[in-house]
């Protein structure tokens, strides 16, 4: 079956919008004084900034915002690191408090390739990783990639082989398609995501594994798009753009920009909630950086394929 691409612009779109939701909704990223008295909450509470960075860098990555766009992604990455991550020092005090944590580690990479700098935490976190249990600490396979790629975005040597950890991840080991479920799908898109750095470098994704991608993620993407799962299905279009051959389907996308609320905020499934503004954003900003990250990939290798 042909399958058609969607055009550029529609891609673009979804990423125009959501990146303007994100900064509208910049200070619901801002820790509380709840959240740092607890360990556990300020890994939560960074999680969503580090996921804030990503899709900054792969928005100037990839060359694809336009000047307005540029400038709200800038604004952004700065307010990130100065506001909500005090320099760094959010980070630094996570890592003393939490050394064997790999979150400092990985939220800090991708700020550290965007030149950003906090030689204090680049400190503990390299005694951390002089320990034996830095590299034994039990881990899904997929969260390993993880650490290890952010590891290699440092520029560090890597605490354990990747091709040995790729082959334990559930997409290294190519299974039956319709064993597929929601969090073994989840699995499978990071898998991707750290193979590739984020979509930098799909050629990095094993062949073997690209051709068993190639086959089976398009029934993926259709059951998720059916089930209205539209943050599964966001991450799904970023590993279809991964892909030496990605579909960038025009009949999916134009199902996930419907999904897209007046806003730009993208629902996790179905409709968006309704309720606190708080409480909203908690629910959505996944999904709406998903949709951000997913658009600017897609627009990206369309771009590309008309050239």
């Amino acid at each position: 079956m042909t399958v058609t691409a969607a055009p550029p612009a529609l891609l673009h779109a979804v990423g125009d919008r959501a990146l303007a939701w994100l900064d509208d909704h910049r200070d619901h990223f801002r820790l509380t004084p709840e959240d740092r008295a607890s360990g556990s909450a300020v890994i939560e509470r960074l999680k969503p900034i580090g996921e804030l960075a990503l899709n900054m860098h792969v928005l100037f990555r990839e060359g694809v915002a336009g000047s307005r766009q540029h400038a709200r992604a800038g604004q952004l990455l700065d307010f990130a690191w100065r506001e909500l991550l005090d320099g760094g020092n959010v980070l630094a005090a996570l890592q003393y408090e939490e050394p064997l944590s790999p979150v400092p580690l990985e939220v800090y990479a991708t700020f550290h390739e965007l030149g950003r700098r906090h030689p204090g935490l680049e400190e503990a976190l390299e005694v951390a990783r002089r320990t034996t249990t830095w590299s034994a600490l039990e881990m899904a396979p997929n969260r390993r990639l993880g650490v290890l790629n952010a590891e290699r975005k440092l520029g560090l040597t890597p605490s354990s082989d990747f091709g040995e950890g790729v082959a334990r991840t559930w997409l290294g080991r190519m299974p039956e398609p319709w064993t597929v479920q929601l969090h073994i799908a989840y699995d499978v898109t990071h898998t991707v995501f750290h193979l590739t750095n984020w979509g930098e470098a799909p050629d990095r994704i094993p062949p073997d594994i690209a051709s068993y991608l190639a086959l089976y993620l398009p029934a993926w993407m259709e059951d998720w798009a059916d089930l209205e799962h539209w943050d599964l299905l966001g991450e799904l279009l970023v590993v279809d753009a991964c892909l030496p051959r990605p579909t960038l389907d025009a009949d999916l996308w134009e199902r996930y920009a419907a999904a897209q609320s007046e806003s730009g905020a993208m629902p996790i499934h179905r409709e968006m909630p309704e309720g606190d503004a708080a409480e909203v954003f908690d629910l959505v900003h996944h999904p709406t950086l998903v949709a951000a990250f997913a658009s600017a990939m897609a627009t990206s290798r369309a771009l590309s394929a008309v050239r």
